[in-house]
């Protein structure tokens, strides 16, 4: 007998989130074995403090403080105070700030391995994420995470690449299911191009009309792979091959991006899948220390697209500096209360949200 909560759906596709707000039985349409949420009521969504990205100081603010956190994270990993290995979003930072200012808060997020500016974007804590990053008890999901798999709310990352999109894309079959009217956004990077699970759930998405976003983050490289190197053809080309709308967009300033974000979360909540292609660079190492590229590519490309510098002088520089001391004072709160705070128990983490149920 399968555990509670598994379905069956062809492909071999099928979702089982264990600390989710889904209850899921299968039911049979048209010859097909379907997830079918055990309440078809809309869902009632838990409220949280969404950020406000509606001014470009607010969207400015928002992009410093993943910079910042991330820049903090670096070098407290070098110190030894940090656990595992951290993928930075240093350089990514608008695509997380045009994104997130689209959405709601009944949205589900998935992300990925590069997942803080993503979290943070989406208003959590900077506090209980580095708190997360330090193994500490007070950390996202008790320190048992680390920096690649955290959950708060709505929000899923996943370092397995690819690993995410066929859950990413199943519970974008519940919420259509349920009538929700939330849509279901993924984050992936060109890496996860060469993933299979990729395309079987565009093609389910495709053929079921499902309210789903799959953002794709090419920032170049799979880890110290060239994207030319690693993906033949088009990206856009991928997705439009299975009927699925997408936009793309070469720029790291953020009002740029916004509007087509706003433009492809906006078709994905009229009940369709969309794709958005975000062609990027980051500035960091792929993880930690390991950057084989030419450190004169790193430091022109950084002159011409850090989308901090480009959104900058738009802003009164009374007001910037404001919001940066705030943001400075928040990211150096967080990481000097994370240090304090306890390691979890062993025994106590063995969690009954980490067991399959039968029956």
């Amino acid at each position: 007998m399968e555990p509670n909560g598994w379905a069956a759906m062809p492909g071999r596709f099928c979702v089982y989130l264990l600390r989710s707000r889904y209850r899921l039985s299968p039911c049979s349409t048209s010859g097909m074995t379907l997830l079918q949420p055990s309440n078809l009521k809309p869902a009632t969504f838990r409220e949280y403090n969404q950020p406000v990205m509606s001014s470009d100081l607010e969207l400015y603010r928002m992009m410093y403080l993943i910079r910042r956190f991330e820049e903090r994270a670096l070098a407290e990993f070098s110190t030894g105070k940090l656990f595992g290995t951290t993928h930075a979003y240093i350089g990514q930072e608008a695509d997380a700030a045009a994104v997130f200012a689209a959405i709601g808060p009944e949205d589900v997020i998935f992300s990925n391995h590069r997942c803080h500016g993503h979290f943070l974007a989406y208003g959590g804590d900077p506090y209980r994420l580095a708190a997360e990053l330090m193994g500490r008890a007070t950390g996202l999901v008790g320190g048992r995470g680390g920096s690649q798999h955290i959950h708060w709310r709505n929000f899923y990352s996943n370092g397995i690449q690819g690993g995410i999109v066929p859950v990413a894309t199943g519970i974008a079959l519940a919420e259509k299911a349920k009538k929700s009217g939330a849509i279901s956004i993924v984050f992936i990077g060109d890496g996860t191009l060469g993933e299979g699970a990729l395309y079987e759930s565009l093609n389910i998405a495709a053929l079921w009309k499902l309210p789903v976003l799959y953002v794709v983050e090419n920032n170049r490289y799979a880890q110290t792979t060239p994207t030319e190197l690693g993906v033949a053809g088009s990206i856009p080309a991928r997705f439009k091959a299975f009927g699925i709308e997408t936009w793309e967009a070469a720029s790291s300033d953020v009002l740029t991006l916004g509007p087509v974000a706003r433009e492809a979360v906006d078709h994905a909540r009229s009940g369709l899948p969309a794709a958005l292609i975000l062609h990027t660079y980051r500035f960091s190492a792929h993880s930690k220390g390991d950057d084989p590229r030419d450190p004169a590519e790193i430091a022109k490309t950084r002159a011409e697209f850090d989308p901090l510098i480009l959104h900058a002088p738009r802003l009164d520089p009374a007001a910037r500096a404001s919001v940066e001391a705030e943001a400075d004072a928040v990211i150096d709160d967080a990481f000097e209360r994370a240090t304090k705070d306890p390691f979890p128990v062993l025994e106590s983490k063995v969690s009954p949200g980490l067991t399959a149920r039968t029956g």
